[in-house]
């Protein structure tokens, strides 16, 4: 007469694993053609879902949402454990980012230079649509140019290194004064507006009516955008880089002459300028809210 045991979660595992491995030979194939290369993408895809998950998760939906299977899964998060990339919470059996990973994050903000990035990135979009591009970050004076690279037929914007821009007179200002705390921004805007109720021929809002839906246009577009406000026939974007925190780092800048330059929200340069924000928000380590 042979005993009947309960099955161990070890047990369940090696069967998981037996059970899963004719399935996964093709794939595994694949792996070692490529000298392990493959494997570590393959593994890769597990701490990309627990990255983007708020909370600890079941090998069964860890699995899942990484397409693959919970054996094979659980043979990448046993090697994650062991080096610390992954925890398992020894009650739940749930898996979440471990303390390594935490490390890892902290060393690469403690080295990142956002500028730097964005004068890389900023360098390639502007060999491939031939805009001048530029960086501005917000200085003692205000929102400050820090990187300008003309295209091939310069817009003649009269900018320079240094050059403190306008809070409301340009799409850089208007994104700075949309996304900065009011207390850093309040002093400049009041002056500003002072100037526009004073002059004929003042640019931008002239009322803080005006002014906040201007800023609610820029925060509904995740971007500022301007034609001939600075100055006439120049068009310009600004889109803003996050860090961290979830504050505004630094905007990125692409102007051209009207006719030459596409101003469309959908249009080739908004969409790459975008694009290129996000990724830089997402290398300084930021992060947007669940919607």
């Amino acid at each position: 007469m042979s005993a009947t045991h309960a099955s161990s979660p070890d047990t369940l595992d090696s069967a998981l694993d037996a059970s899963s491995d004719a399935l996964d030979d093709a794939n595994d194939g694949e792996e070692k053609v490529r000298s392990g290369i493959q494997s570590i993408e393959v593994g890769f895809r597990l701490l990309e879902v627990l990255t983007n998950e708020p909370g600890a998760m079941m090998l069964r939906d860890l699995a899942k949402r990484a397409q693959m299977s919970p054996a094979k899964a659980h043979r990448y998060l046993v090697s994650f454990l062991r080096l610390g990339v992954v925890a398992q919470d020894p009650v739940s059996g749930r898996y979440e980012l471990g303390g390594f990973a935490l490390q890892m994050g902290l060393a690469r903000l403690a080295r990142v230079d956002g500028v730097k990035l964005a004068r890389l990135a900023l360098g390639e979009l502007r060999d491939r649509l031939d805009v001048t591009v530029g960086i501005a970050v917000w200085g003692n004076l205000g929102p400050t140019v820090v990187h300008w690279t003309e295209s091939s037929h310069p817009a003649k914007a009269s900018l320079k290194l240094g050059d403190v821009m306008p809070l409301l007179g340009s799409a850089t200002g208007l994104l700075f004064a949309a996304y900065l705390p009011r207390g850093k921004t309040a002093p400049m805007i009041e002056r500003e507006l002072s100037d526009s109720r004073r002059s004929a021929h003042a640019t931008g809002p002239r009322s803080e009516a005006e002014l906040e839906r201007a800023l609610d246009d820029v925060r509904a577009h995740g971007a500022a955008r301007v034609a001939g406000m600075l100055l006439p026939t120049i068009h310009a974007f600004c889109m803003p880089v996050f860090d961290a925190s979830g504050d505004l780092a630094l905007g990125l800048i692409a102007l051209g002459h009207e006719g030459a330059f596409d101003l469309s929200w959908d249009g080739e340069i908004a969409v790459a300028l975008k694009t290129c924000a996000s990724q830089l928000s997402y290398e300084l380590g930021f992060s947007e809210a669940p919607r």
